[in-house]
């Protein structure tokens, strides 16, 4: 297993991860996204690659501290395809992302996680 930078090559098997954290998209629109993502240099996509398939990814970005000098990463997007969960492919993207975040400079790293039952995002 190999975890690297997605590209924009693996954006339909990441619109089915995005699908399995409960948030469905199309590839058109998801490639859009992606496309802002990848142009925004505050964000980095991790992809885990098995056998030449896309079995999970970390979205992160890094931010800025209110409550100490210097700045995190929030991983705002992690998923294990639900096929390939419990073998360790999560532990390696969490290594992984905490690797960037050193690499950034960053002091913390974060991962919310919410039961989706209990997920309330208010637009604006």
């Amino acid at each position: 297993m190999d975890i690297r930078e997605a590209k924009i090559n693996d954006v339909p098997d990441l619109v089915l991860l995005i699908e399995q954290l409960g948030y469905p998209t199309s590839v058109d629109n998801f490639k859009s996204r992606f496309n802002a993502i990848v142009d925004n240099p505050n964000y980095h996509t991790l992809v885990a690659e098995l056998d030449g398939k896309i079995v999970g990814m970390a979205g992160l970005c890094t931010g800025l501290s209110y409550e100490y000098d210097g700045s995190y990463v929030r991983i705002v997007a992690f998923v294990v395809d639900l096929n390939y969960r419990r073998n360790g492919i999560g532990e390696k993207l969490i290594q992984q992302s905490e690797s960037w975040a050193r690499e950034q400079g960053a002091n913390a790293i974060a991962l919310n996680s919410l039961k989706k039952e209990k997920v309330h995002i208010n637009s604006i």
